[in-house]
């Protein structure tokens, strides 16, 4: 069973989505935080994990609790993206910094990447993809996207925390490594130190490199469909060689499918960033 619980914290509430499970040997229930949503003024829907979102008492919870300025805070969302996608469209890295600070002052990376960034990274390559926008513009915004994801992990890179190593990486083809940057300044900001191999790395070489780093994870990330063939034979080769390492799979690709078989877990929930460090911690 899975529910909303609400803490305050100095005169704020703020809210935890939470599963209940039953512990045989214990004979009580045992209370698992899934995920941090924030301030209750601000958890919306779509903040809720795509698996328990049509939970009737998820929903009835959110309906009894709506605070009067969260339409507000809709709204102003709509504006950041608006100003993101012109301050990355008109390649200002010091724009698109202002509106990352501004929004994290109150809120989480993970909310940012999700509630801001990837909104508009999916908005621009859509716009592309339509002749709606020049390549040259695509590549601006998306060297100011790679910029300031390198600059939010670089600030991060200064925490001492050891939550464990892991690798990133993308397959062979797969020239796209926004994904992984953002996976790797996230995981740096939770204390992980990290290796970045993408884009494109091949499995022969992830295999030494693997011997040698003795990571905890190996997380994949694919953007195009077309290089979902090239990510499955990539983590067969690594999963033969490393049958114990955990082998997490990821990304743009599967947003609509998931019937692809891989010799590891696929995380197809567009709001799983924030559940990753539970999910390598699981493993």
């Amino acid at each position: 069973m899975v529910y909303l619980r609400k803490k305050k914290v100095k005169g704020v509430d703020y809210l935890y989505l939470v599963k209940s499970t039953w512990d045989k040997e214990r004979k009580t229930s045992r209370q698992e935080t899934i995920k941090y949503l924030g301030e209750s003024t601000s958890v919306t829907r779509d903040d809720i994990p795509a698996e328990f979102r049509e939970d009737a008492k998820i929903n009835s919870f959110l309906l009894q609790n709506t605070p009067k300025d969260r339409e507000k805070r809709e709204k102003l969302i709509e504006q950041l993206r608006t100003k993101l996608f012109s301050s990355l469209t008109e390649g200002s890295l010091k724009d698109t910094m202002e509106i990352y600070t501004a929004f994290v002052s109150g809120n989480t990376l993970d909310q940012f990447y999700e509630r801001i960034m990837t909104p508009v990274m999916a908005e621009i390559g859509y716009l592309w993809s339509e002749g709606k926008l020049s390549i040259a513009t695509e590549h601006v915004a998306s060297n100011i996207a790679h910029s300031l994801v390198k600059v939010i992990a670089d600030e991060n890179r200064k925490s001492k925390k050891d939550k464990g190593k892991i690798v990133l990486t993308t397959p062979v083809g797969e020239d796209h490594n926004l994904g992984c940057n953002v996976l790797d300044s996230f995981l740096v900001s939770k204390g992980f130190t990290t290796f970045n191999l993408s884009p494109s790395t091949p499995a022969e070489s992830l295999i030494e490199f693997i011997k040698t780093a003795k990571p905890d994870a190996l997380i994949v990330s694919i953007t195009l469909e077309d290089n979902i063939r090239s990510g499955q034979r990539m983590v067969k080769k690594i999963h033969e060689a490393y049958k114990k390492l955990p082998i997490f799979i990821g990304g743009l690709a599967f947003t609509e499918k998931t019937n692809f078989k891989f010799d590891g877990k696929l995380i197809t929930d567009a709001h799983a960033l924030e559940q990753i460090p539970r999910i390598i911690k699981k493993k």
